[in-house]
């Protein structure tokens, strides 16, 4: 039983270190992670899914590039560019998925301003995004804080125990002696 749980809480130690790295750590190299939210970009960016974002400057967005971008209604979106007007320093974007009955992308609204762009997604990780939403809710990091605090006290009081299994065995006593010469 000990080693089933010594086992178990390992894998949930690699597990909750990987959270970290994926959700935090790769801020470290310069990526944001942004939870996919809506399928205005299915296929490309599932529901779901966990994009990766690194800083681009707006005037190397091309036409046909994903762009994830701040719409100015305290929501961030990533699209695909359709324009980007270098006169104007601005960029007009579509959801690939927003189609009208007959087929064609819808355009969005509003263009984006230069000054608006946050940068450009560089990596997708499928399902991963509902893993950080849940990660970062009030109930998520309340449980996750508490499973991280119950896997290291788990983790002590094992070792505590063989370590004190360790004290009572019973030791052998081997005494060598040293042979006199004559």
């Amino acid at each position: 039983m000990g080693r089933v749980a010594g086992i178990l809480a390992d894998a949930i130690i690699v597990i909750l270190l990987l959270l970290v790295v994926a959700f935090a750590g790769v801020r470290l190299v310069g990526l944001t992670p942004y939870a996919v939210l809506s399928g205005s970009m299915e296929p490309q960016f599932p529901v779901g899914s966990l994009i990766y974002v690194r800083d681009a400057d707006p005037a190397s967005i091309q036409p046909g590039d994903a762009v994830t971008f701040d719409n100015g209604h305290d929501q961030v979106v990533t699209h695909q560019a359709y324009e980007v007007d270098q006169d104007q320093q601005l960029i007009r974007t579509q959801g690939i998925a927003n189609q009208s009955t007959d087929g064609t992308i819808l355009h969005d609204a509003e263009p984006v301003p230069f000054s608006r762009v946050i940068g450009a997604p560089v990596l997708c990780i499928p399902v991963l995004g509902y893993v950080n939403a849940w990660c970062t809710s009030s109930p998520g990091i309340f449980i996750v804080i508490a499973l991280a605090i119950v896997v290291i006290a788990l983790s002590w009081l094992g070792s505590s125990l063989k370590s004190q299994k360790r004290d009572e065995e019973p030791v052998e006593q081997v005494y060598v002696g040293k042979h006199a010469r004559r």
